[in-house]
């Protein structure tokens, strides 16, 4: 052991010598073949832990500082200790805490503020004594300040003593002394990496670098860039992004040293101990410069003074105060830049290279420092180790985390009974939240200490490794603690407002735990962690929606799958039948899940899907639920804030109603939900119809309605006089059921023919010679023209049409882009309907995006305009004021691209959309569209095609002498199977009316088949109204080829058979 500093009273242990202060490292003859384990200084007096676990101290002895009645001057061995095996030893001014490898702490010294944590009424204590209130806790580390002291369990809480005067022991404002060890709830939750401690400042450093500091801050030693005591910990934002992996802190100073091998410091700087080459202050944390080329991995700070060790030299380097030889410099100057520490320092790797001449030479093992007082033991040449590295965390001083070698150790234990310390483990580990929160860090490239608002931290797939090979292979008993652990300790004990972002970690592993995906735990586990997070603030919740936004979509699809199957448990459980008693529960717990499933849906479609919506649709819903009591209840709700029906049950608190959240609905639930909003607007209307004509009966001024919408067209005017009966129909009439009648023509609308007026209208609207509409090439789609002359009358019309099609559960053909659907629901196209538009214009759009270089200018050569064509001339338009004279560049090209999605979407078309969306909302408002995907409203609008030919065939009924195993129906099935896709579409269209298909697929179409009199001569018929087709009895493939094709090809109009 070499030393250097003040010994004016024996503390440096070199007994008896002449002068009082040592201004160069000197060889320390006590500690000759004998290996430390550990050195902790105060002001005036030095404990050394020996790596037998015996403890020796020397220096002062007023205040019962050393433990023992011996010399003063030479390392004296602590007799009351002889029995422990010490590990770490901290010392205050007057007061020392030893920490024994049980995790048990002794103290002694000074007790006037209660530091030594005892209650005791001397103002002294001359001999260790345990720590009793410690005792239910294993202690990894502690601490001292000048009065007050500190310690870290295993579990990552840190526990608080002593004086209170700065607010060092982070208690708040109302305590003073504090005589018995308290726990420092305000950082619950969190992992903890280190604690340390100055005279009256207090620090503890997480596992990923973040650093919490509170006490005395008249010097800006907290750098928390003023110089205000903190009575509560505070987070020293500045160094969250470092990689701070130590922390030292001196009388007023505070050293940080990084993962890189960095050094930061702060706080006083009147002796030069910041390193910054001046004599300031600093209330930020500031890097030392003259450090920068070099490598630190020990760090140490004595009272007005700094220590660096630098192990590619083998240097110790110092700076600060000097005036009693603590810089070991030679000298007694302050030094107010890194300075070498005087000797024949050798770098572990030249001695590796050259062991021969090296007597003279030490190699530092690790460094100490404290008071005035500068400590480096150094390896004898024989058994020279590599040096310590404060980078790298000592195992037996961290708190549990949940990894390999724990598991593999509770693994052991596979048969028989758990020995209680194992079982005592699992519990300890499993009831923390802050060694869950410490677990399964992501160490590739030191992620972790990246820990912010948008990045966890966490290696997911270490997380479900982990868990699984626990909990697959273990034994009972260990399944049965976790579970134990997790319900009575942990999800009861999370907090709404957790102290920082490493407290959220656990919320994004914990479902990885087959505990939690296991149904006998739902109640237990799973709904209670779901209501954890749904108590959490707006702050929390918010980075942990964050965190899950950037899940892979397995992961993801996990969580949600988890909510889903608790949904459907606790419907199922419906079935059974649930006490009254239990009702209001039971709800709550449904409305729990529910709300993480709506969270995760929000997340979901603020982050363009990291998984496709439909994977939230809970098709079982409709099992278990009657949706249009819900629906019904949903309306009388929102409108009155009353309930009619109930949800699931009825009882207490039964106002939760599912079509709350609509994204469970799969497109099969959305139309039973829609067809129970037709039904209850038309009955509605029909009603006041009858009501009407009831009163018409009696008041001859009153006129007479007809229950249904009528419209009677011409086929060759249809647009004119559909646009001529809407134009005058009452807006309570859109809502009646819809009839048409061609002129001329006997049929009777049971659905077929309401189906081609939709048909037919369409063709008409959309057809060129209006010039409403343009049509891309590349996307063979269509949008509004503005350049047509024609009124928004017609675009209105389109709107109500369209209205009345899904109103009506009829499909129309309309070749529109998804951004009409969007638009519709108020939501906003973005590039990728661009895309769907024009193809070519999108994908440019997309380059400039992706484009890397910085000459966007000069490669692009664009401004804020677009060109348009405006009947054979280009006009220019610009997309915000002064767009011709501001070019495209790196900084505002999204604002570019969002700008021209947005001028083809909406500002070029305005007055034309909105007639349109005033027609559609007119027949289809309401709030049954707010549960609508605009992917569920498309298909709604204009089916889809989903075409399953096996499905049709499978649902096909048959009437009169046919059945599936007829031979005429066995050769239709099997001509219709080998028709092109081209032909199955006609087919469709001359039977149903669509070539697509309705929204709930092919099974819904209910195609019927029936045998026809006459004989092969005979022609096919549909029935539209009905989906049903006359099909002679054919017997030859051939004919009935031939006569198919030819119906479907001829097809067009109405008439009976």
């Amino acid at each position: 052991m070499l030393c250097w500093g003040n010994t004016s009273f024996g503390q440096l242990g070199l007994g008896g010598i002449d002068g009082e202060i040592v201004i160069e490292p000197r060889r320390c003859d006590f500690f000759l073949n004998k290996t430390v384990r550990d050195v902790g200084c105060g002001s005036r007096h030095t404990v050394f832990v020996l790596d037998d676990g015996t403890v020796c101290t020397c220096g002062c002895n007023d205040l019962g500082q050393l433990g023992h009645d011996k010399g003063r001057k030479k390392p004296e061995q602590v007799g009351a200790l002889d029995a422990q095996n010490i590990v770490a030893v901290s010392c205050g001014e007057a007061h020392t805490l030893a920490l024994n490898d049980k995790g048990q702490v002794f103290s002694w010294g000074l007790a006037k503020d209660g530091q030594i944590g005892l209650s005791v009424i001397e103002e002294y204590v001359r001999i260790p004594r345990n720590i009793k209130s410690l005792s239910e806790v294993q202690i990894v580390q502690v601490t001292c300040g000048y009065h007050h002291s500190m310690a870290l369990s295993r579990e990552s809480e840190i526990f608080v003593w002593g004086s209170n005067r700065y607010g060092q022991l982070g208690l708040g404002y109302e305590q003073k002394n504090v005589n018995a060890p308290r726990p420092l709830k305000s950082l619950s939750g969190i992992p903890f990496h280190q604690i340390a401690a100055g005279g009256a400042h207090s620090f503890a450093l997480t596992l990923s670098g973040a650093v919490f500091g509170w006490g005395r801050n008249k010097f800006g030693q907290l750098g928390l860039n003023d110089d205000n005591d903190r009575y509560v910990p505070c987070l020293l934002k500045s160094l969250r992004s470092q990689k701070i992996v130590h922390i030292c802190c001196g009388e007023d100073h505070t050293a940080a040293l990084t993962k890189e091998g960095g050094v930061f410091t702060f706080g006083a700087g009147g002796y030069g101990q910041l390193g910054h080459n001046s004599t300031n202050h600093e209330i930020n944390p500031r890097k030392v410069f003259e450090l920068m080329g070099s490598i630190v991995t020990q760090i140490a700070c004595g009272r007005q003074h700094t220590l660096a060790f630098v192990p590619s030299c083998g240097r110790i380097y110092s700076f600060g105060q000097g005036g009693n030889g603590q810089l070991g410099t030679g000298s007694t100057c302050n030094r107010k830049s890194p300075f070498t520490v005087k000797g024949n320092w050798l770098s572990h790797s030249d001695y590796s290279q050259n062991p021969q001449d090296v007597d003279r030479y030490y190699c530092v093992k690790k460094i100490y420092s404290g008071g005035d007082q500068s400590f480096a033991h150094y390896f004898h040449i024989k058994n020279c180790l590599p040096p310590d590295d404060f980078r790298i965390c000592n195992h037996s001083r961290r708190i549990w985390t949940i990894n390999e070698e724990l598991i593999q150790r509770w693994l052991t234990f596979s048969c028989g009974r758990l020995p209680p310390d194992i079982v005592n483990e699992i519990d300890k580990v499993f009831s923390s939240a802050a060694c869950l929160n410490g677990s399964f860090l992501s160490t590739s490239n030191n992620d972790h200490y990246r820990t912010c608002a948008k990045f966890s931290g966490i290696d997911m797939n270490s997380a479900r490794l982990l868990f699984h090979k626990l909990l697959d292979s273990a034994q009972p008993q260990t399944v049965q603690q976790v579970a134990a652990s997790l319900e009575k300790n942990l999800i009861p004990k999370l907090t709404s407002s957790p102290p920082d972002i490493e407290a959220l970690r656990l919320y994004l592993t914990l479902p990885e735990c087959p505990l939690m995906t296991d149904p006998n735990n739902f109640f237990s586990l799973a709904v209670p962690f779901g209501t954890a997070i749904i108590s959490l603030e707006k702050a929390p919740l918010k980075i942990l929606e964050n965190w899950w936004s950037v899940l892979e979509p397995l992961e993801f699809m996990r969580l949600i799958q988890l909510f889903k199957d608790v949904v459907l448990h606790l419907l199922k459980l419906t079935k059974i039948g649930i006490p009254f008693s239990e009702r209001r529960i039971f709800n709550t717990f449904l409305n729990t899940a529910f709300k993480i499933l709506e969270i995760l849906h929000r997340v979901n479609e603020k982050s363009s899907q990291i998984i496709p919506y439909d994977k939230f649709y809970i098709h079982e819903i409709q099992d278990f639920v009657d949706i249009r009591n819900d629906y019904v209840n949903w309306i009388q709700q929102r409108a009155l804030g009353v309930s009619v029906f109930p949800l699931v049950l009825q009882g207490p608190d039964s106002s939760l109603t599912i079509c709350t959240y609509p994204f469970v609905f799969d497109a099969q639930a959305k139309t039973t939900l829609l067809q129970t909003d037709a039904f209850i607007q038309m009955q509605m209307a029909v009603d006041q119809a009858h009501r009407q004509n009831f009163s018409s009966m009696f008041l001859p001024v009153i006129e007479s309605v007809d229950p249904c919408l009528i419209l009677i067209v011409r086929r060759d005017n249809i647009v004119g006089d559909a646009m001529e009966v809407l134009r005058k129909t009452k807006n309570i009439d859109y809502k009646k059921p819809l009839k048409v009648i061609f002129v001329g023509e006997d049929a009777v609308d049971a659905g077929g023919v309401r189906k081609e007026f939709f048909l037919l209208i369409m063709r008409e609207l959309l057809d060129p010679k209006y010039g409403m509409f343009r049509y891309h090439e590349d996307s063979r789609l269509i949008w509004f023209s503005d350049q047509t002359f024609e009124d928004s009358d017609l675009f209105h019309l389109i709107g109500v049409v369209c209205g009345l099609a899904i109103y009506n559960f009829t499909i129309v053909e309309l070749h529109f882009p998804l951004a009409l659907y969007k638009k519709l629901l108020k939501k906003k196209p973005v590039l990728d309907d661009l895309k769907e538009l024009m193809p070519d214009v999108g994908r440019s759009m997309q380059q400039l995006l992706d484009y890397t270089e910085d000459d966007i200018e000069d490669t692009f050569c664009l401004n804020f305009t677009i060109t348009v064509d405006n009947f054979g001339t280009t006009e220019v338009r610009e997309l915000i004021p002064n767009g011709a004279e501001t070019p495209v560049n790196q900084k505002n090209r999204q604002e570019f691209v969002d700008g021209y999605v947005d001028y083809v979407f909406n500002h070029s078309v305005a007055s034309l959309f909105d007639a349109f969306y005033r027609g559609f909302h007119k027949v289809c408002g309401g709030k049954v569209l707010e549960l609508f995907q605009p992917n569920e409203l498309q298909a709604m609008v204009i089916g889809n095609t989903n075409y399953d030919w096996m499905e049709l065939e499978k649902h096909t009924e048959y009437k009169g002498e046919y059945w599936a195993d007829h031979p005429t129906i066995k050769i239709f099935w099997e001509v219709f199977h080998e028709l092109s896709l081209e032909k199955k579409k006609q087919f469709l269209l001359f039977l149903t009316g669509s070539d697509r298909i309705p929204i709930l697929g092919m099974k819904s179409l209910k195609l019927i088949i029936q045998p026809t009199g006459g004989g092969g001569d005979f022609l096919p018929v549909a029935h539209t109204c009905f989906n049903l087709l006359d099909l002679p009895k054919y017997t030859s493939r051939l004919i009935l080829r031939d006569k198919l094709i030819q119906a479907i090809d001829h097809y067009e109009g109405f008439s009976l058979v």
